[in-house]
């Protein structure tokens, strides 16, 4: 008797039974995949997180993709240092597109082929506009503070997802993103006296990224992963390249390590973002974002030795509190459908 086709593991295989004989890059042309040897069960725990709702497995590819990326945000704010942040910016989109093309070239280049090349462009330099704000940001600002300013974005998406996607978070969704952003402002105490210009520079970050999250959730309804993934390494390569150039500096060997290191971290935490938003809703996903901070602050304290204030750790635990709760209750939702599920097949 034949053995059944298994799906091989990919970014798009949790999309669900529509999806489960498509091609991984191009979603609208068949796939027959090969046949190992001796086929073996998937580990426990991956069959464990893909048993788990789609909110759920969403929320926790945005944490993993975001401790990713605030470890690269660390070393490209150690870099700033000695390198301009012109030059940063290239080699980590640079080494981020180096490390795509081995996959795409095992799964071919022809896969790559999208009817939607303009809103890939535009979320190119949405991103790359993101990205420069940011790392400015990072080097004139502690990294905790920085991470920060960035969340004024979950609160800007909510409205979108609402009004735009169609998405209607529940009461309980919508209390805690607002209790979220209030520990956002015990964070960064604007009652309080001081002004450093770069916090705009921070700010306007915010604002591209809350774009390109939007541009995901678009490109997201027709366009695999790896496409997504691949047009915007390109675009922002290509992007970062011209300021590059005429504000270059070589680096060390050593700082060259570190950048191909920030670029590898870049690219993971991207792809692992990007495909916790195509998983679950917005609404919901987007929060878990918060984590973020917990990390800026952890990596702030060992590498940079940048002590929060205790304003700054009551905001923190406020924001991942709010987050845990989101996530229980989610859990206790999903659990109550499944036993009413149960209850009626009987």
């Amino acid at each position: 008797m034949a053995r059944p086709a298994r799906y091989p593991p990919g970014l798009d295989s949790e999309r669900g039974s529509a999806h489960a004989c498509l091609h991984p890059l191009t979603p609208n042309r068949a796939f027959v995949p090969a046949m190992p040897a001796d086929p073996s069960p998937p580990p426990y725990s991956l069959k464990r997180l893909a048993a788990l709702p789609a909110n759920i497995r969403g929320a926790f590819y945005v944490g993993l993709g975001t401790f990713f990326l605030v470890l690269m945000a660390a070393l490209a704010k150690h870099l700033g240092e000695t390198l301009p942040v012109f030059v940063i910016v290239f080699v980590r989109f640079l080494a981020g597109l180096v490390v795509l093309l081995p996959v795409i070239w095992r799964l071919g280049f022809a896969n790559l082929r999208t009817g939607r090349l303009g809103l890939h462009m535009i979320r190119g330099g949405i991103g790359f506009m993101g990205n420069l704000a940011l790392f400015f940001a990072l080097v004139h600002l502690t990294i905790a503070d920085t991470i920060t300013i960035q969340f004024s974005r979950p609160l800007i998406m909510l409205i979108i997802a609402t009004v735009f996607l169609a998405e209607r978070p529940r009461p309980k969704r919508l209390v805690v993103t607002v209790l979220g952003f209030c520990g956002i402002v015990m964070i960064t105490r604007p009652f309080g006296g001081g002004f450093d210009p770069w916090t705009l520079v921070a700010l306007s970050g915010a604002v591209f990224a809350t774009l390109v999250a939007l541009c995901i959730k678009f490109l997201a309804r027709t366009e695999p992963t790896m496409v997504i993934m691949f047009y915007f390494a390109l675009v922002t390569t290509t992007l970062s390249s011209i300021p590059a150039i005429i504000f270059w500096e070589t680096p060390t060997l050593l700082e060259f390590g570190l950048l191909a290191i920030t670029g590898t971290l870049g690219i993971a935490g991207q792809s692992l973002f990007t495909h916790g938003l195509a998983t679950g809703e917005t609404s919901f996903v987007l929060p878990f974002d918060y984590l973020r901070i917990l990390y800026a602050f952890t990596l702030g304290v060992i590498i940079f030795a940048e002590l929060p204030p205790a304003w700054s750790r009551a905001g923190a635990a406020t924001i991942i509190l709010s987050s845990i709760y989101l996530l229980r209750t989610e859990q206790k939702e999903a659990r109550k459908a499944a036993l009413s599920t149960s209850r009626s097949g009987n």
